[in-house]
């Protein structure tokens, strides 16, 4: 099978898996000699396998990549299924993955860094950077006129009659991060303003699309409530970094994050020698993601990858933000990230109302692991993808978990963790 170590790693090690096969891995995220030696169960950890087979002989997924490392060592990285079902390919371990949503943490470690360095503050309006996020309004019902009502879900083939009120304060770049601005929330005010075309055209960038939301009325007033901005709130934060850096978003990521932590198959475009390693769902038409370049960097949903990179990515964070002899930022900065600043708005992405959770800069946070029913610790922080990736990591176990699919499954992602958690027997 290819190696998941791209050549350009400038150190590797020979190691021991779990299963005794030699793999080349980079040094600072070592093979463990077994897994006991950092206090994980070998026979225990083969649950991993067994759930994801049982979840692709039952059709909820074709193929899956799984990562785990704790203590700065790795136990486990697995390929399973397969990644074209139609050429019968076999999954790879550097498979690439349509991230979607796991794009959003590498914005939060973007966000982090220009405000370790004094460039921004959360507490800054957006209009300090972006002027045309001055003075916005916020869509509520026309009746009662007496009463202002934003609803919190809105019928888009029956949309309510509304009117736009000002905006009780103008909103800044912490209710951004931490979705509580309003801004493209897919409530009355996103459902009222224009829409854009899907894909944008090549010719959109950052800069081309804030004047186009920044005339979207807001949901609800800021800080008011978390509702998630699956598109819109973080761009919005990726321009304010265009905007102070001087440099497009997808080269400060690259020089600040991706290069520092060798993130060598992480990309906005997927280059064309890489295309033939994307993974294939059969069913799903894949050319609006794989027949395109943007130039459109979302912070929100643009980025390709490959399990590898979001394992270093993650063991950077439980590192306390050094890797490779890298620091991207320090322990005191990813605890501020890492920890509910929603006030505790946050109750769970959908469904019914998840307590023990709380929501920081880009990620959730585990606020108690026996209330939350998480199978992570408190202190726990991450995020997830649409199309069923899922990556975080777990101070308490200096513990760090990728699961890359590209079909969304609950089960599986359950299953998954839960694996992992009656592995840890120290």
């Amino acid at each position: 099978m290819k190696s998941i170590i791209d050549a350009s790693i400038k150190i590797l090690f020979v190691g021991i898996a779990c299963i005794s096969l030699p793999v080349a891995i980079a040094a600072e995220i070592p093979w463990a000699s077994s897994p006991e030696e950092v206090g994980m169960s070998a026979q225990r950890l083969k649950q991993i396998d067994t759930v994801m087979q049982r979840h692709i002989e039952a059709g909820d997924i074709q193929g899956a990549v799984t990562a785990v490392a704790r203590r700065g060592k790795l136990v486990h990285f697995k390929a399973h299924g397969l990644m074209d079902v139609k050429g019968n390919r076999p999954m790879l371990e550097d498979s690439v993955f349509i991230m979607m949503s796991s794009s959003k943490p590498v914005l939060g470690v973007a966000a982090m860094i220009m405000v370790e360095e004094g460039l921004i503050r959360p507490e800054d309006p957006v209009s300090m950077y972006l002027p045309e996020f001055a003075e916005m309004q916020v869509a509520v019902l026309k009746d009662p006129v007496d009463e202002n009502i934003s609803p919190r879900r809105v019928d888009r083939d029956n949309i309510p009659e509304h009117r736009l009120v000002p905006a009780k304060r103008e909103i800044t770049i912490h209710d951004l991060l931490t979705h509580t601005s309003g801004l493209g929330t897919g409530g009355l005010g996103s459902l009222v303003a224009e829409r854009a075309p899907f894909p944008l055209p090549s010719d959109r960038t950052l800069a081309t699309e804030m004047s186009r939301y920044a005339s979207t009325p807001l949901d609800f007033q800021p800080g008011d409530r978390w509702s998630y901005s699956g598109l819109v709130g973080l761009d919005v934060v990726a321009r304010i970094i265009e905007v102070v850096s001087g440099q497009p978003y997808d080269e400060f990521i690259n020089q600040r994050i991706f290069q520092p932590l060798d993130m060598d198959n992480t990309w906005f475009n997927v280059p064309e020698e890489y295309r033939d390693r994307r993974v294939v769902i059969e069913g799903r038409d894949m050319s609006l993601f794989f027949d395109r370049t943007t130039n459109y960097f979302s912070a929100s949903a643009g980025l390709n990858s490959i399990a590898e990179d979001y394992l270093k990515f993650e063991q950077m964070l439980v590192n306390g933000g050094e890797l490779f002899g890298n620091r991207i930022l320090s322990p005191r900065t990813i605890e501020m990230m890492s920890s509910d600043q929603s006030g505790g708005l946050y109750k769970g992405l959908r469904g019914p109302q998840q307590l023990g959770m709380g929501f920081g800069y880009t990620v959730y946070s585990v606020e108690d692991k026996i209330s939350s029913g998480a199978r992570r610790s408190t202190g726990a922080f991450g995020w997830g993808g649409a199309f069923g990736t899922r990556t975080w990591t777990d101070p308490e176990e200096e513990l760090t978990g990728v699961l890359l699919l590209q079909q969304p499954h609950r089960r599986t992602q359950y299953d998954f963790e839960n694996a992992i958690q009656q592995a840890i027997i120290d």
